[in-house]
């Protein structure tokens, strides 16, 4: 992707929804939560996706004025990635969603002010840390401590409430479980989880749905909370 500062159009993420030869170089996000294939600066959301502003000098008056906020909470570097589940909001009345589409593009989809207080992480990883606690890494960087190691699992999801992150509800990774495909063929698109296959060697987990499965890695719980935009395959 070449230096850390700088990105050049034609070497840009797949999921970017931009055009890659009307200039040379593009805004590349800051190292953070969210990995580059997944997110997208807030100075291109605004500007060259959402339109809200026409040049970055524009975008950076607009955050000094603390008008943008994303998962509740204002932000000012125009730099800052946006992904996958987070929410966006413009002013007091213009709150996205960010998803994928059908064809992997990364999108802001506009959704109501109550579906801006929630969001839905799903958890990569858990560690015990010093107390004897457990710490769930999330999707988008966050780690919320837990008392109870037992009950969260690695591929669950956890939906919390913004910005203050507490958690909402618990959503099962297993059979039965509605989820949104992040990855593969049918990426952008809901379906019910019919069999979960855990392979025991070097090979990724299998997930089975109606009529076609997937890896493990590209299939994100989201029980029965609805995404703006997406389709429900089964």
């Amino acid at each position: 992707m070449g230096s850390p500062s700088h990105l050049k159009r034609l070497a840009m993420p797949r999921s970017w929804p931009l055009p890659r030869k009307t200039n040379i170089w593009v805004t590349r996000a800051r190292s953070g939560a969210h990995a580059l294939e997944r997110c997208m600066p807030i100075n291109v959301v605004l500007r060259d996706v959402l339109g809200v502003a026409r040049s970055t000098r524009e975008v950076r008056r607009i955050l000094h004025e603390g008008l943008v906020k994303v998962d509740g909470r204002v932000v000012k570097d125009n730099k800052r990635g946006v992904g996958l589940m987070d929410v966006l909001s413009v002013g007091d009345d213009d709150y996205r969603r960010c998803v994928l589409d059908t064809n992997g593009k990364l999108r802001f989809r506009r959704i109501s002010a109550e579906e801006a207080t929630y969001k839905v992480c799903r958890i990569e990883n858990k560690v015990t840390v010093k107390g004897g606690r457990t710490q769930l890494n999330l999707h988008d960087g966050r780690n919320i401590l837990t008392d109870s190691a037992s009950q969260y699992k690695t591929g669950d999801s956890l939906k919390i409430s913004l910005p203050d992150q507490e958690i909402i509800e618990h959503i099962v990774f297993g059979e039965g479980t509605k989820c949104y495909l992040v990855g593969g063929v049918h990426i952008g698109s809901m379906s019910s989880v019919t069999s979960y296959i855990v392979k025991r060697s070097s090979m990724p987990n299998e997930v089975e749905f109606d009529g076609f499965g997937t890896i493990a890695r590209n299939v994100f719980a989201i029980g029965d909370n609805e995404l703006p935009g997406v389709e429900v395959k089964a």
